[in-house]
């Protein structure tokens, strides 16, 4: 597969699932957009759970630098 954005991988399976729900493809048809779908899904899942990864990672170290630090509160 080809690289392609995230948004534009989510567009083009809105589309494929339009597609499929249409119920006018042909069976080999609706087996291929089938199987581009389901590669696309898994691209966007890897890519979320990528960004997901990031945010965490980012999340600690923004605490980390954060623990040290007094709330203004506690002044």
């Amino acid at each position: 597969m080809k690289k392609v954005s995230f948004e534009a991988a989510i567009s083009e399976l809105e589309e494929i699932v339009r597609q499929l729900e249409g119920g006018n493809e042909p069976l080999e048809s609706s087996l291929k957009l089938f199987e581009k779908g389901a590669k696309l899904a898994s691209y966007c899942y890897s890519a979320l759970d990528k960004a997901e990864q990031k945010v965490t990672e980012l999340s600690k170290l923004e605490n980390s630098e954060t623990e040290g630090e007094p709330d203004a509160d506690q002044q």
